[in-house]
């Protein structure tokens, strides 16, 4: 397989498995883009996405900055290699009020055993605005697949 072969079928197990995953469907999250190292994903606020003032729930963002690292870390990755969340931190910078919600993720660092990811959450609005709403950083442990 060459090397651009390889990396179009990393991106194509991003895509597969952001759309594969039944929590990430509650969210109702899609990729909207993906790239070598870098995944985006968006999701419109709905009731069950949000807590008891009507705001973006933390954990939905949370979920969202999470997966998408994970998903960005793929597709960087060798065939039958997967990656595994072993750490995470997310500042929420302000309350969720947006309409939607967008993910850009991008890897800082890669490695053989450990990739680390930010992720930041936009809030998109109906004008085309957006707000930061939190950002996280996201430690994944690279392993077999067929081990997990």
């Amino acid at each position: 397989m060459s090397a651009g072969s390889a990396q179009a079928a990393a991106i194509d197990e991003a895509r597969r498995i952001y759309a594969t995953a039944p929590y990430i469907q509650n969210l109702g999250a899609q990729v909207v883009e993906a790239g070598p190292g870098r995944l985006v994903a968006e999701f419109p606020l709905a009731p069950h996405l949000t807590q008891h003032h009507g705001l973006l729930h933390a954990g939905a963002a949370a979920t969202l900055a999470d997966h998408t690292a994970g998903a960005a870390a793929t597709t960087l990755l060798q065939p039958g290699q997967a990656v595994l969340t072993v750490e995470f931190k997310i500042n929420v910078l302000r309350p969720g009020r947006a309409p939607r919600y967008r993910c850009e993720s991008e890897v800082l660092k890669p490695g053989r055993r450990i990739s680390v990811v930010e992720s930041s959450v936009w809030g998109v609005f109906d004008d085309g605005r957006r707000e930061l709403q939190s950002k996280a950083t996201v430690t994944l442990a690279v392993v077999d697949a067929e081990g997990i």
